[in-house]
């Protein structure tokens, strides 16, 4: 993958986990749900791309709610 770069990536998300769990989360989403890319022209044809791109963009971010470990 030639755009966006994974060190750009990383400047909007911290951690490489975090970042392919948002993009695969969005990916999805675009794909089941039918909704178009948040980017009026993307680069990239395929949704995980368009997740990327999109991220890259600063059009999509996520939260963390907690950093609670729950044991059983």
């Amino acid at each position: 993958m030639l755009y966006p770069s994974i060190d750009s990536l990383l400047t909007k998300i911290d951690s490489k986990y975090s970042l392919v769990s948002v993009a695969a989360k969005r990916a999805r989403f675009m794909q089941e749900s039918g909704e178009p890319s948040r980017i009026a022209k993307p680069v990239s044809h395929k949704y995980v791309g368009k997740a990327l791109e999109e991220i890259n963009t600063g059009d999509l971010s996520y939260k963390v709610v907690s950093d609670e470990i729950v044991e059983r």
